[in-house]
């Protein structure tokens, strides 16, 4: 394998794990705090639409992003109003959620821009670009430029921010006090309670940043991987990142490696399209592009019972008296 090859697969990677990165650290606080959150899928798509029909609609960047995010937060409010103020059931609201997302936003795409769902192509000049473009393709025979600047340095801002967010959050929740308390009230509410802090408004704080990283998760559909919203262009990536989550068992650092492992493997599913293996002939097509859902499926199925959930994962806090 040239330096080319390793240095499109190593950039395809990273890629493809920044939207999930930021999907999984938006569950592990929110799951960390006690809020089951299978919303995820809804609320990314929400976001991507939100940020692919305001780019368009006003040509800026900034308002994109501050659509996406404003828009993720206020399902995430939802979502704390349903399960948090009212103690629905969590898993339910979460896939309402996912429902609503994926039909709303097909709705509001043909009444506002008739286009089957779809919004108008984002212009090129307002999309997130590369932050050294100099390094946009490999350079064969040269490893450094190829590998280190293709592979790491070719990216826009969002593929930086996903990474810098699982340190963000790995030392928020283990080094800083708000941290320690939005542990604990996924562990052992009554003793927050019995502290003196309320269990409410530490989950709609974890929520609230849950939803920030779910707008930013969307907003890089559109604004950086894609150049416009499609219908149920998530594609399950918010169930993968639930899937690596758990797999991480509601940590960040492992949630990373889970989030690389699948985007390694969709990144290799792009390369082998095509590709002759010796005494297979052509992989199809569409066994490539499932490997990533099989491998959710496996590692559901394989680690799932061996990893342990916070303690008041998916029960609503009743107030002692």
């Amino acid at each position: 394998m040239d330096e080319v090859v390793i240095a499109s697969v190593i950039a395809s990677t990273l890629r493809v794990s920044a939207p999930l990165l930021l999907c999984a650290m938006a569950g592990v606080l929110s799951e960390r705090a006690g809020v089951v959150d299978l919303g995820l899928e809804g609320k990314m798509l929400f976001a991507a639409f939100a940020a692919a029909a305001t780019a368009a609609a006003t040509q800026s960047t900034g308002l994109g992003l501050l659509a996406a995010i404003g828009v993720a937060c206020a399902a995430s409010m939802l979502h704390g109003f349903a399960c948090v103020t009212h103690r629905g059931d969590q898993v339910v609201s979460g896939v309402a959620l996912n429902m609503i997302a994926a039909g709303l936003t097909v709705v509001l795409g043909i009444a506002w821009f008739q286009q089957g769902g779809q919004t108008p192509p984002i212009a090129p000049e307002v999309r997130l670009t590369a932050l050294a473009p100099a390094f946009a393709e490999p350079q064969a025979g040269h490893w450094v430029a190829s590998v280190l600047g293709h592979g790491f340095l070719s990216h826009n801002l969002l593929v930086y921010v996903a990474f810098l967010m699982v340190a963000a959050v790995w030392f928020f929740l283990e080094r800083t006090r708000p941290g320690l308390r939005l542990r604990a009230v996924g562990e052992n509410p009554a003793m927050v309670e019995a502290a003196g802090m309320s269990v409410q408004g530490l989950r709609y704080q974890a929520l609230l940043m849950n939803g920030a990283l779910c707008g930013l998760a969307g907003a890089y559909l559109t604004l950086a991987q894609n150049a416009s919203f499609s219908p149920n262009m998530t594609a399950g990536r918010g169930f993968i990142a639930l899937a690596a989550m758990i797999f991480g068992k509601w940590k960040p650092l492992p949630t990373l490696g889970a989030c690389l492992l699948f985007g390694f493997l969709d990144a290799m599913a792009i390369r082998m399209q095509g590709v002759q293996l010796p005494g297979i002939g052509e992989v199809p097509v569409q066994l490539i592009q499932a490997l990533p859902y099989l491998l959710t499926v496996v590692l559901l199925a394989g680690f799932i019972g061996s990893a342990v959930a916070p303690k008041g994962l998916g029960r609503p806090y009743v107030k002692e008296r």
